[in-house]
């Protein structure tokens, strides 16, 4: 399993992701969830995957290899993640990829069992463009967040919603959404032992078209060592606070 969360607020996006994979009591690795794309100045996008690891690799293999095949040869004008006209095209790009992923792997594994579910978060902004993230389908199809659905999440979602749920709205700064996704992660990595870290911190600042911060977050991080010892205090705190409910 695994937990990928990410915000768009009017100051720009934050994505964080755990790093887990779980095949099984026995079979647990580590394999990075969010990967990057920058052409500073004009673009910046991010991808955090979720699901069957085989599909999203296949599926970044695809996009990578386009924008290889595009680099060197500028001439043959394939669309890619770094040169296409929109973010909405961009999501168009990585759900296509997912569509033909889908299609190839189920053709060869009708007989089995195994889930070929996945979701694709992709967070970006495009020079001329306004801050843009979806949320991509295994069937290819995707929607959008709005200012009344700030934020995404996929995996294991459930223990780290009810913060963002509280603090989350199109004006909270870029400082106060970082903290909130950490929050939210830490509830999750107390409640289930199916995401673990280290995590990947990304950040785009609104109309900047690079990432401000990209930074792995290891077991020992001084910072976010706080940030979950001092949320643990302030939660015990003001349930201590709380009235009884029986006399």
């Amino acid at each position: 399993m695994t937990y990928c969360v990410a915000l768009r607020v009017e100051a720009g996006l934050v994505m964080l992701s755990d790093t887990r994979t779980n095949a099984g009591l026995d079979d647990i690795g580590m394999f990075r969830k969010t990967f990057t794309y920058e052409k500073p100045g004009d673009r910046a996008i991010a991808l955090l995957c979720s699901g069957n690891l085989s599909v999203t690799q296949e599926v970044r293999t695809k996009l990578s290899r386009a924008m290889k095949n595009a680099a060197a040869d500028p001439d043959a004008r394939i669309e890619t993640l770094l040169n296409c006209e929109t973010m909405h095209r961009a999501a168009h790009l990585v759900g296509e990829a997912m569509k033909t992923v889908q299609t190839e792997m189920r053709s060869g594994m009708s007989a089995s069992n195994v889930s070929l579910g996945a979701s694709i978060l992709v967070a970006g902004q495009r020079k001329g463009g306004k801050l843009r993230l979806y949320m991509v389908y295994s069937e290819g199809n995707f929607i959008e967040a709005t200012a009344d659905t700030p934020f995404f999440q996929i995996g294991e979602h459930k223990y780290g919603k009810p913060i963002l749920d509280r603090m989350i709205t199109p004006t909270t700064s870029l400082s106060d959404a970082a903290k909130a996704v950490c929050v939210s992660m830490d509830s999750t990595l107390r409640s289930n032992l199916s995401v673990g870290m280290p995590l990947d911190l990304s950040i785009i600042p609104r109309d900047s078209y690079r990432f401000s911060l990209r930074r792995r977050i290891e077991v020992d991080d001084p910072e976010f060592t706080q940030i979950s010892r001092e949320w643990g205090a302030v939660l015990k705190a003001g349930f201590d606070a709380l009235p009884s409910v029986i006399d």
